[in-house]
C-alpha cells in the first residue's frame, strides 16, 4: 500500500455525475488547485449495503464540508451510468437519491489503482496471458488533499468496516488549525481544544495543564 502523504495527489481526469444527475467529462481535481480543500474517498461498489450509509451521511454532513472550504468527492469503478441510476433510486429503496456532491466514475480502474486502493490488480499467465488477479474494486480509502494539491492525510479501510465522517471533519479542523495557528494537533483533538508548540517547553507545558 502507497503511502501518499506528503506527496501530489494523483491527478485524473474522468467522469463525474454531480448534482444528483448531470453528467460531467473530464472531472479532475485541477479546478481547486489554490482555491479548495478536498476530501476524495474511494467506495467500492453502487447498489451495496455498507456503501450508501457512508455516501449519505457524507451528504447529511456536507453543510459542514462546505463551511470548511471542503470539496467532498466519491469515487468507485462503477459507471457513471450506474451512479446515475443509483443516484434516481430512493434509500428506502436501497438507492441513494438526494446526494448533490460529486461521484466519479472509475471503471478502468485506473484512479483507484493510482491511489492505490485497489483490491485487485493485473496479471500474467506463464503463457503470457493477462487477467485479473483479485476484486476489481477499491476499498473504502479517504484522502484529504489541501489547497495546493498535496494529500495531508489518507486512512483506508477494508470492505466491510464503515468509516467515521465525524472523524474526516476533524482531521480537517487539525489541518486548518495548524495552518492558520502554526501548532500542532495532539492526542484527541477536537475543535476548540488547545493545540501544542513543537518544543520542549511547549509540550512540558501542555501536559502539565491536562
Amino acid at each position: 500500500m502507497s503511502v501518499l502523504v506528503g506527496k501530489k495527489a494523483p491527478q485524473f481526469a474522468a467522469t463525474a455525475v454531480v448534482n444528483g444527475g448531470e453528467f460531467v467529462e473530464n472531472y479532475s481535481l485541477d479546478q481547486f488547485i489554490g482555491k479548495k480543500y478536498v476530501v476524495l474517498y474511494f467506495y467500492p461498489a453502487d447498489f451495496t449495503f455498507v456503501c450508501p450509509t457512508e455516501i449519505i451521511a457524507f451528504q447529511d454532513a456536507i453543510g459542514e464540508f462546505q463551511a470548511r472550504n471542503v470539496e467532498v468527492i466519491g469515487v468507485s469503478t462503477d459507471s457513471q451510468f450506474s451512479h446515475w441510476k443509483w443516484l434516481q433510486t430512493e434509500p428506502k429503496d436501497g438507492g441513494i437519491k438526494g446526494v448533490k456532491y460529486p461521484l466519479i466514475a472509475d471503471a478502468t480502474m485506473n484512479i483507484s489503482r493510482a491511489y492505490d486502493v485497489l483490491a485487485g490488480d493485473y496479471n500474467y499467465t506463464e503463457d503470457g496471458e493477462i487477467f485479473f488477479d483479485g476484486n476489481p474494486q477499491a476499498y473504502r480509502g479517504l484522502f484529504l488533499i489541501d489547497k495546493e494539491g498535496l494529500v495531508r492525510h489518507q486512512v483506508v479501510n477494508d470492505m466491510p468496516l464503515g468509516r467515521s465522517i465525524e472523524e474526516a471533519l476533524r482531521i480537517v479542523d487539525a489541518l486548518q488549525f495548524f495552518e492558520e495557528n502554526g501548532e500542532v494537533c495532539p492526542a484527541g483533538w477536537h475543535k476548540g481544544s488547545k493545540g501544542l508548540v513543537a518544543t520542549q517547553e511547549g509540550i512540558a507545558k501542555y501536559l502539565g495543564e491536562k
